[in-house]
């Protein structure tokens, strides 16, 4: 092992639990031991996923949150004894591996609930939301320290708790606890003061404006989260530790709108500043609790908590190593942290532990790597959200995700057996075939890895000199390090798996692969275009970010989708002037973007002053200028440009005719993203 990492193979302690070394596995949704949204119960999924994790050699694992209250039914989590029974054994076999594992609990999402279109309507209309109450409370579910307006749903408002409820709570966390430690788990961990979480908002001032003990001054609005780990000490035992989930600082400027990196100084903390923070964490220490996990922001500035590409690395760092100086116990940093820097802090003595989360999805073997000096084997996580937290929405919506991500997170995008072991999983086959696929796109590469594995021959034919398809261009920007990692990844792999992959091979017609058994296609897409005068002079995102033609300084994005934004975004960081024209009335209006990433997006473009037109469309091409209406044709704006850029989407582009022994794969299906590319693979490949 190269002597940067040795720093984090150091035991610590947390309370008086000992930990083998200074790797946190940070809390995910959907990978909870007791189930998502749905009742609670011991989730035989994420177990698996657990125990693997800590057979890599993960110190503190953190399962995903749990709230002490079901979403449905209501049921108390230390109601459900069977619960508990499964899992001791677990636990058993568990420690085994000599890792330690605390449970995350909380008391809910209150205005930070992700509600869908229906929850909407549940809280809208109180007979729907009566009706509905004993499946799922809505009311009780997005319940807050006051009435304060959903972040999902900005016309719905959260109702106040009563104290009655406060006390429930309360009491459910240290009976849960108890139980927890009688099934052999060595630790909890509670998400509080954490993300704009319910807990979180009881503290933040402009969050609650009670005039009960838990509103009004400091102390009160943090009494919440005190009462919770007395009562977890109380009824667990003073020696059970016990850590806090903690944002440092909220990064917010007002509801619904965060604070994007190199904002701060122009903007006042709507959230909670520095100054209240150190103050926080000295009274949450003397309430009992034995370890600060940190990192930034709530749901208002979800690209801190949860940070996508866009994002620096270590963007939490600095605001957690100053917050060490304030508190004596542990403290941990999450958010896109390097494992190198960790490493660096935790041997300077600024750090105490650095928590990943999202890598231990992507790869589940990344710490047995790094340990026998395999590094470049790592495949990189590429913080896209797509697989594990694609909670999306835009103006006017809700979340707008669909049901089944809703209830199944915590999966990957690029590694499909993560928490679905059983759905997607290699399988010997007992009748090897000759496997041709055409194109070596990520779908194309990840058909011919799978396959491989399988025991059949795939042969690649691609109809350039270079591996990744239409994501060398998506990877092409300055802050798209992490996917330039992962096209060289897929290239290392299929060269040590040996694998045949013909360059500059063109292949439209399937009728000259006669000797292959099965033929893949996986040819991707193309732009889409429009019936318009001059919109040949649009220039495509290959050309702008791959080929790099000159542009000039002003330039013109027909439409506002995701790629149009990063690219927008790109330019911008280049010095340049863009612009935006979107049909619809936000930018990024799509299902498939995990909110994180399209806030970044919106948020930043409009902090470095980005024109943006909503509700708008290009009428007319001129040649130096373009014609802006609006969707209601009331305005019309004309402005000079130097260069136009087609943002209006893809098409399919397969090749050949569909035969039994021909599939698709990937954006020649139907358009989407990494994950649909490389889940259609895996589909595909484990039928052949």
């Amino acid at each position: 092992m190269d002597e940067k990492y040795n720093a984090l193979f150091t035991p610590w302690k947390v309370g008086n639990v000992e930990v083998k070394n200074r790797i946190v596995q940070c809390s995910m949704g959907g990978t909870s031991l007791f189930g998502w949204l749905e009742p609670c119960h011991f989730d035989k999924e994420a177990a698996h996923f657990l125990l693997q994790r800590a057979q890599d050699g993960v110190g503190l694992i953190l399962p995903g949150m749990q709230c002490v209250r079901d979403t449905m039914f209501g049921r108390w989590l230390y109601q459900n004894d069977r619960m508990f029974k499964e899992l001791k054994p677990f636990m058993e076999e568990f420690h085994k591996t000599g890792a330690k594992l605390f449970i995350q609990l909380a008391g809910g999402f209150g205005r930070s609930m992700a509600v869908t279109p229906w929850m909407v309507a549940m809280l809208k209309n109180p007979t729907l939301g009566k009706l509905g109450k004993p499946v799922c409370d809505v009311s009780y579910c997005t319940a807050s320290a006051s009435a304060t307006p959903n972040r999902w749903a900005e016309d719905v408002k959260s109702r106040p708790f009563t104290v009655e409820e406060l006390h429930e709570m309360i009491d459910a966390f240290g009976k849960t606890a108890k139980k927890l430690r009688d099934a052999g788990v060595d630790g909890v961990e509670i998400h509080a003061v954490h993300e704009g979480y319910n807990i979180d908002q009881f503290t933040i001032a402009n969050m609650n404006y009670r005039t009960d003990e838990y509103g009004g001054s400091f102390e009160n609005r943090y009494r919440l989260p005190c009462e919770i780990v007395k009562s977890i000490k109380a009824q667990a035992g003073e020696d059970f530790p016990v850590s806090l989930r903690y944002s440092v600082v909220s990064k917010m400027k007002g509801w619904g709108q965060g604070i994007v990196p190199g904002e701060e100084e122009f903007v006042p903390e709507f959230g909670r500043d520095m100054a209240e923070s150190e103050k926080a964490v000295k009274l949450l220490q003397d309430a009992g609790y034995d370890m600060l996990n940190c990192d930034n922001g709530t749901y208002d500035s979800w690209y801190w908590a949860h940070p996508p590409q866009y994002m620096p690395d270590n963007c939490n760092l600095k605001d957690v190593e100053h917050i060490k100086n304030f508190c004596t116990i542990p403290v941990v940093c999450a958010g896109r942290m390097d494992p190198v820097v960790a490493a660096e802090e935790i041997a300077a003595g600024k750090l105490d532990a650095v928590a990943i989360a999202r890598q231990n999805l992507c790869d589940p073997d990344w710490i047995t790597k790094i340990r026998e000096g395999r590094h470049e084997e790592i495949r990189p996580c590429i913080r896209c959200h797509n697989g594990c937290f694609n909670f999306a929405k835009y103006k006017g919506t809700a979340n707008i995700q669909s049901l089944e991500d809703s209830l199944h997170l915590g999966r990957c995008a690029l590694n499909p057996p993560t928490m679905q072991h059983n759905r997607y999983k290699i399988v010997p086959t007992k009748a090897p075939k000759k496997v041709a696929i055409i194109g070596a796109g990520i779908g194309g590469m990840e058909c011919a890895l799978v396959l491989k594995k399988r025991g059949h021959i795939p042969t690649v034919f691609e109809k350039t000199d270079k591996v990744g398809g239409l994501f060398l261009t998506a990877s092409a920007m300055s802050f798209k390090e992490n996917d330039k990692e992962l096209i060289k990844w897929y290239e290392r792999e299929v060269k040590k798996a040996g694998i045949d992959i013909r360059f500059n091979s063109e292949t439209n017609d399937l009728g000259v692969l006669r000797g292959y058994d099965e033929i893949i296609v996986a040819t991707g897409a193309v732009p889409r275009k429009m019936a318009m005068p001059n919109f040949e002079k649009c220039l495509t995102f290959t050309e702008l970010l791959r080929d790099k033609v000159p542009v000039g300084d002003k330039i013109v994005f027909f439409g506002g989708g995701q790629s149009a934004c990063e690219a927008a975004y790109e330019m911008v960081l280049q010095g340049k002037h863009p612009l935006i024209v979107e049909y619809a009335r936000d930018l990024v209006p799509a299902q498939n973007v995990c909110l994180a990433n399209a806030s970044f997006l919106r948020e930043m473009l409009v902090f470095k002053k980005v024109p943006i037109y909503l509700e708008s469309s290009i009428a007319q091409i001129k040649e130096n200028t373009i014609v802006i209406r609006s969707k209601d044709g009331k305005t019309v704006t004309e402005v000079e440009y130097d260069n136009i850029v087609n943002g209006i989407g893809f098409v399919p582009a397969p090749v050949g005719e569909k035969a039994k022994n021909v599939h698709r794969v990937g954006d020649c299906v139907a358009i989407g993203n990494l994950r649909t590319a490389i889940w259609r693979a895996w589909d595909v490949c484990m039928k052949i």
